[in-house]
């Protein structure tokens, strides 16, 4: 089957202006890189999406589940088969305690919505960049908060397109992984539980993390985010700081010279430079540490079209 004929069949049961052939993922990612989709699908409900799922997956087509693009790496070649991104599933609702949000949610606006109505522990996620979705599949964390600390429960549908409800235990979720990793799941929604707080002091709280985020990390440059998982007892902006990368790398890619965790898109990089430049800074600290660097970030795609 040629992508043409999965556009077309697609778009019998997807609305055609939300299907795409040859979509450039450079303007899908946050490193602002990335070749083109072969097809690129942006459902605007549930049933379409999980239908996107379920015709890849009886046609063997691949699937690529593409967030806000907060922590991925496209390849300058692109995404063969189809991508899916639930940009359009981004409905917050708050009800008492509780906290509903749709994959395509931006985890900074679930936690920006929880605190305008006086609930507190989402605090933490105000200065995560990714979607909903990829913040369960990774169990996103920041200043000493967690996504398995609040969460509930989770819809998803599976690679075959069947939808199911997950509990917090069956999510399984551990530092920068889940079940929906390891099982290849697609998340749909997701429901959190918070506590009442105290406006003036969650207010304080989230301009403090805010103004952290801020003067610590480069957000004047497209990036992928935090590159490295942190390894054991240690800190991997540390190690490449003490291993003098910072301000190295290959093309438009480099190391930030404010914080070392993070390579930058600084001048029109292409893929291939970040890949580089992410390779260098593993050699580097692997032969001056004795260190081997595990990636946070996901590398995805060809190299040429």
């Amino acid at each position: 089957m040629t992508k043409e004929r999965w556009l077309s069949d697609l778009r019998r049961f997807v609305a055609d202006s939300h299907v795409k052939i040859d979509e450039p993922l450079h303007l899908h990612t946050l490193t602002k890189m990335g070749g083109p989709a072969d097809i690129f699908v942006a459902p605007t409900n549930e049933d379409e999406t999980a239908y996107t799922v379920k015709y890849a997956f009886e046609n063997e087509v691949p699937l690529l589940m593409l967030g806000n693009g907060s922590n991925m790496v496209v390849r300058d070649g692109g995404v063969r088969g189809i991508v899916l991104n639930l940009k359009s599933l981004n409905e917050i609702r708050i009800d008492g305690l509780g906290v509903y949000a749709q994959g395509g949610a931006n985890i900074k606006e679930v936690s920006k919505a929880a605190a305008s109505h006086t609930l507190t522990g989402f605090e933490f996620a105000c200065g995560i960049p990714g979607s909903v979705g990829g913040a369960m599949a990774m169990n996103a964390g920041a200043y000493g908060g967690e996504i398995k600390d609040i969460i509930v429960q989770a819809t998803v549908l599976t690679r075959e397109g069947e939808k199911f409800v997950l509990s917090k235990e069956e999510l399984e979720m551990d530092y920068r992984k889940s079940v929906i990793t390891k099982k290849g799941y697609y998340v749909l929604s997701a429901e959190f539980n918070l506590e009442r707080g105290d406006q003036n002091v969650i207010d304080a709280k989230m301009a403090d993390l805010t103004h952290q985020r801020e003067s610590k990390q480069p957000l004047e440059f497209p990036s992928a985010g935090s590159v490295f998982k942190r390894p054991p007892g240690n800190f991997a902006g540390k190690l490449i700081q003490e291993s003098g990368l910072q301000g190295k790398g290959f093309g438009g890619a480099e190391v930030s010279m404010k914080h070392a965790g993070f390579i930058v898109n600084k001048n029109n990089a292409t893929a291939n430079d970040y890949i580089q430049t992410i390779n260098m800074v593993k050699s580097a600290v692997r032969e001056k540490f004795g260190i081997d660097l595990e990636l946070e970030v996901k590398i995805v795609g060809d190299d040429t079209v």
